[in-house]
C-alpha cells in the first residue's frame, strides 16, 4: 500500500510543508526509517529525525523549520502516527460465523458478523454480540454477556455470569472472573468464602495479557469505561475502577479499593484493600498506597507521599554514606576536646 504525502495530510489533518507527491510505504520510527517510509518526532529527538534516512517525518506545530525532508505539522504527533499505523497494517479477516470445531453450549446467541475460531468454548446461555471475534482455546462461561465488537484473544477466560462491554480487548491468557481471594480462618484453617458475583468490564477498555481481575464476593468487581491494562495486573475482588484508568505492568489492586477516574498507576504500584483513591492522580513506578488518598496528587514511594517529597528524600539518601563519615569525623573531634580537658 502506498499514499502521496497529500493524502497523509489529509489523513492525518496535517500541515504539509514539502513535497505533496512523494509516496510513502509505510510509517515506522527514526532508527528503522527508509526513504519509502514516514516518522515521527518529538524532543528530545527531532534532531535525530533530520539525519534520518526517512522520507518524510510528522512533528509538532511548535516544531519550527524543519529544511531536511518534508514534514507534516499536526497537533499530537504520537497520535497522528498511530492513525498511520493503521492505514498501513491491513486488518486480519477472517470468515464470519462459528467453526465446527468450536464447542457452542445450548441456548447460546451469537450475533451476525461474529468469529468464533476452532476450539473456543462458549458455555450455555451466554450471548455473543454483533462482530465479536473469539479466538481458539478461549472459554466463555454459563451466562456471560460479550458485548459488540469486542476481540477475546487466544487462551482468554471469561468466566461464568460477566459481563464485558462493547469495543473491549483483551488480550491473551487473561482471566476475567477468577475467584477473589478470600477465606476465613479458624484453629489455622483457611476455609473459602464462596465468591458468587462477576466482573463488570464497561465499554472501550483493553485488558492485557496474564492480567486476573477476581470476580466479587457478591456484587461486581467493575473496570470502568476506557481503561486500559497493562499485562500482568491483578485486580481484586469487589474492586470499582474508574473511567480513562491507566494502570501499568505488574500493579496489583487490592480487594474493595475504589478509584476515581483518570488515574495512572505506573509499574508495580500496589494498593492496601477497602481504600479510596481519588481521581485525576498519578501514581510513580512501585508506589506503595496504604491508604485512603485525594483526588489530583502526584505521589510516589512506599509508604506512598507527594512525588516533590520523595525526589528530595532520595536526594538526601544519596548523602547519607557522606553524612555518616562527617559525623564519625565530628564525634572524633569532640572525644579528642573531651579528653584535653
Amino acid at each position: 500500500m502506498e499514499k502521496t504525502l497529500s493524502e497523509i495530510a489529509a489523513l492525518v489533518k496535517g500541515r504539509l510543508v514539502g513535497d505533496g507527491t512523494l509516496r510513502i510505504s509505510d510509517a515506522t520510527n527514526i532508527e528503522n526509517a527508509r526513504a519509502t517510509d514516514i516518522t515521527f518526532a518529538v524532543e528530545p529527538h527531532i534532531d535525530s529525525a533530520r539525519k534520518c534516512a526517512a522520507g518524510a517525518v510528522i512533528l509538532p506545530e511548535n516544531a519550527g523549520d524543519f529544511p531536511e525532508k518534508p514534514a507534516l505539522y499536526v497537533e499530537d504527533p504520537r497520535a497522528a502516527f498511530a492513525t498511520l499505523l493503521e492505514a498501513f497494517t491491513p486488518p486480519l479477516v477472517f470468515p464470519e460465523g462459528v467453526s465446527d470445531l468450536a464447542y457452542i453450549g445450548p441456548d447460546v446467541k451469537v450475533g451476525p458478523g461474529s468469529v468464533i475460531m476452532p476450539f473456543a468454548v462458549v458455555d450455555a446461555h451466554a450471548v455473543i454480540g454483533e462482530r465479536v471475534t473469539i479466538y481458539p482455546h478461549t472459554y466463555v462461561g454459563q451466562y456471560t454477556e460479550i458485548g459488540d465488537d469486542t476481540i477475546l484473544y487466544p487462551s482468554v477466560t471469561v468466566r461464568e455470569r460477566c459481563r464485558v462491554g462493547r469495543r473491549v480487548i483483551i488480550h491473551s491468557s487473561a482471566v476475567i472472573g477468577a475467584d477473589g481471594f478470600g477465606f476465613t480462618t479458624k484453629d489455622g484453617v483457611h476455609t473459602k468464602v464462596p465468591q458468587v458475583g462477576n466482573v463488570v468490564i464497561e465499554d472501550d477498555v483493553e485488558i492485557g495479557a496474564h492480567d486476573g481481575i477476581d470476580r466479587a464476593t457478591t456484587g461486581s468487581t467493575v473496570i470502568g469505561r476506557g481503561s486500559k491494562l497493562d499485562n500482568l495486573v491483578h485486580i481484586g475482588h469487589n474492586c470499582q475502577i474508574g473511567a480513562n484508568n491507566l494502570i501499568v505492568a505488574q500493579t496489583g489492586i487490592s480487594g474493595s479499593t475504589i478509584v476515581g477516574d483518570n488515574v495512572t498507576f505506573g509499574g508495580q504500584v500496589g494498593t492496601v484493600g477497602h481504600i479510596h483513591i481519588g481521581g485525576n492522580s498519578v501514581y510513580a513506578a512501585r508506589s506503595g498506597i496504604i491508604g485512603d488518598m485525594p483526588e489530583g496528587v502526584f505521589c510516589a514511594g512506599f509508604p506512598v507521599q507527594p512525588h516533590q517529597e520523595w525526589l528530595r528524600m532520595q536526594a538526601t539518601l544519596k548523602r547519607l554514606p557522606q553524612m555518616l563519615k562527617r559525623i564519625k569525623e565530628l564525634e572524633q573531634k569532640v572525644a579528642a576536646q573531651e579528653e584535653k580537658k
